[in-house]
């Protein structure tokens, strides 16, 4: 017999925020940052994999630590923490895990045979002169890679915008080459943050940070968590890189704007910060 489905899906000791969904082959994936019961600060683990049944959603099976943050050679030492990747197949057919450490505002890149194996380092994404993504002069910097992979060209989203801070702009599309590292076209903003937010559609769910790229038939989907924080908005658009107009609310950690059982003002719950994405499994969407 199949077990019971129940939230939260994973054990009572597991901690994998920022989650990242995928179906590969006949099992979905689950990719995240790593928190620590009791941790003083987000993300101290190594990055960890979990995957279930594509047709038994109550059977998660846990695949290991798929990444140490001391691969990296920025953090030998192990000292600074992995904040949330995401994962996407490359041209070649392996799967490449991009991530930003702490303290830096470079994207880091490892590579993998399989979709929970151990990844190894493969590089920093770099413009053609070498220069690496969010150290040249004019880059905001790097947060929170999103990937969507589309034949020979990958669309990398990034991005973080507080209140208050006018040197952040919004998110960010930047398009990588077949190598999955090299920047064929340079970043251009895509969602505004809080600060840029005036005529645009955008207001009071301005982009803060969480990027999430979905596409389904010709329309891309950004997935993102707004300046409200305890939700999950969305954008949609024809073009990968531009002309995205917001599209509404997914979901809300405390329910505000669900009416019903409640007036649409009101938190059913406390409301802290989101981030995670969607996937199709068995013909129906499913947020993580």
């Amino acid at each position: 017999m199949k077990k019971q489905a129940f939230n939260p899906y994973l054990p009572s000791w597991e901690y994998i925020p920022d989650g990242e969904p995928y179906v590969f082959g006949d099992r979905v994936y689950i990719y995240g940052s790593h928190d620590f019961y009791n941790g003083y600060v987000f993300c101290m683990g190594d990055y960890v994999c979990w995957s279930a049944p594509v047709d038994d959603l109550a059977d998660w099976r846990y695949e290991g630590v798929i990444y140490p943050r001391n691969e990296d050679p920025l953090n030998r030492d192990g000292k600074m923490c992995l904040y949330a990747p995401d994962v996407t197949v490359g041209p070649d057919g392996r799967y490449y895990l991009y991530y930003v450490l702490d303290h830096l505002s470079v994207v880091s890149v490892a590579v993998c045979d399989t979709p929970a194996g151990r990844y190894e380092f493969y590089g920093y994404v770099h413009y053609p002169d070498g220069t690496r993504l969010g150290e040249k002069k004019g880059d905001e910097p790097q947060f929170d890679p999103g990937v969507l992979t589309e034949g020979d060209r990958t669309y990398l989203y990034t991005g973080f915008c507080g209140r208050g801070d006018k040197s952040r702009t919004g998110a960010m599309a930047t398009v990588l080459g077949p190598d999955m590292l090299m920047i064929e076209e340079a970043p251009v903003f895509v969602a505004p943050g809080c600060e840029y937010g005036a005529g645009t559609g955008f207001e009071g769910h301005e982009f803060f940070e969480a990027p999430s790229i979905r596409k389904r038939g010709d329309t891309y989907y950004f997935i993102y968590s707004s300046i409200v924080m305890h939700e999950l908005c969305y954008a949609v658009s024809k073009n990968p890189t531009g002309g995205f107009t917001y599209g509404g609310v997914l979901v809300s950690n405390c329910d505000l704007h669900i009416a019903g059982y409640k007036p649409a003002d009101m938190p059913a719950a406390y409301g802290a910060n989101n981030h995670g994405s969607m996937v199709e499994i068995g013909g129906e969407w499913y947020m993580f």
